[in-house]
């Protein structure tokens, strides 16, 4: 299974939710909390190409936000997009 990083700030609604959703599904994951941390979050931008909270990168591939986790559940890609 590939590894997710959950990049979130506080506060953060859709953060919240993206846990949520991967914690119900059993997914473990890594959170980064970049609240207070500028560099961490120049460095996220340069990786991903958003500036929005949270990001998603599954084996080191941006995928997006919330609504791209939830869209992923949805139609079935989250677990392809786990075992690639």
């Amino acid at each position: 299974m590939a590894g997710v990083i959950l990049y979130t700030t506080e506060p953060c609604g859709f953060c919240t939710q993206a846990k949520a959703l991967l914690t119900a599904r059993g997914i473990d994951f890594e959170e980064v909390n970049l609240a207070k941390d500028a560099d961490g979050r120049a460095k996220l931008v340069a990786t991903s190409g958003q500036m929005t909270f949270p990001q998603i990168l599954v084996g080191g591939r941006s995928i997006g936000g919330f609504r791209e986790l939830l869209e992923a559940d949805r139609d079935g890609r989250l677990p392809r997009l786990l075992a690639a």
